[in-house]
């Protein structure tokens, strides 16, 4: 277990000593263990570069198997705390704009349906969370991707399910003012000489392949994490950002919201859950209060 946990700290930070320093060990305790894993195997589980340590096929095949036993160890734990406790925890992560509109409403029908359940909430961004589906720390996370395949595809080996939840288009935001508050809808190659406030990274990164597609570079004063902080900055007159629908509220005085024409930038959010473990009555329960809150968003 020793030497698989160490080859899932090598792969998730991607140099032996990174691994070490998150494991309290030295880099060459980090070596040997690899290598005794290797020996075992018969096979090499990493490959070394100038750039760093990546997984060769069989240590992601190690990886994943390390991540499903750590994964079924949690899940036994939380049954024996059960046993001790007699009350069911339910643990979820969720992004902050998701979470914000989405859980609070389908905590009442948690809570009426399984009055014992004790929630835990995780905040963070889907590439913090979804691992933690998979290791078995969060029953659920509440996600989501732009373009592209989704983020737990069989490609990835990750053992996710995913449930859609709703489509999330993103506007442009404008203050008032500016001489393209009045329109209707928005072409972003409209936009090519505006400055940009951006809410979160991947929105950044969104725009760019977006803005380069328009035939732009967008110029970005400010990035921050937070949708509505990103939305006073507007208002400010600091520029005009690209926001997702679920977070124009609530509402910022002095911004107008223009829709973006097709084809549209937008967010896909789910529900990524362990595709092998059946769902126990509290995550299905709410599952369905997380689907019939997304219902409500249109």
């Amino acid at each position: 277990m020793q030497r698989l946990r160490v080859l899932r700290a090598v792969a998730k930070h991607g140099s032996f000593n990174q691994a070490a320093a998150a494991l309290r060990l030295t880099p060459s305790a980090v070596s040997q263990h690899v290598a005794a894993l290797e020996r075992s195997l018969g096979a090499r589980v990493v490959a070394r570069s100038t750039r760093g340590v990546t997984l060769t096929r069989a240590g992601q095949i190690m990886v994943a198997t390390a991540e499903s036993v750590a994964a079924e160890l949690e899940h036994a734990q939380q049954q024996v705390d059960q046993l001790s406790t007699g009350r069911t925890q339910l643990t979820i992560a969720t992004f902050t704009s998701g979470g914000r509109r989405l859980v609070p409403g389908a905590l009442a029908r948690l809570t009426a349906a399984h009055p014992d359940t004790v929630l835990h909430i995780r905040e963070g961004e889907p590439e913090a969370t979804l691992p933690l589906v998979r290791q078995g720390v969060v029953d659920l996370a509440i996600a989501y991707h732009f373009d592209g395949p989704l983020p737990v595809g069989p490609a990835t080996n990750s053992r996710l399910h995913w449930t859609s939840l709703l489509e999330d288009p993103l506007h442009v935001v404008i203050p008032e003012g500016h001489g393209l508050a009045g329109r209707r809808s928005l072409d972003l190659a409209e936009l090519a000489t505006e400055p940009w406030v951006l809410g979160c990274l991947q929105t950044e990164a969104y725009l760019h392949r977006y803005a380069t597609r328009a035939g732009f570079e967008p110029e970005v004063r400010a990035t921050t994490t937070d949708y509505f902080f990103a939305r006073s900055l507007v208002a400010a007159g600091m520029g005009i950002s690209l926001i997702p629908s679920i977070a124009l509220t609530p509402k910022v005085p002095g911004l107008h919201t223009v829709p973006i024409t097709p084809p549209t930038p937008t967010r896909h959010i789910g529900i990524a859950t362990l595709t092998r473990r059946p769902n126990r009555p509290q995550v299905t329960t709410f599952i369905q209060a997380l689907q019939e809150q997304a219902a409500q968003q249109h």
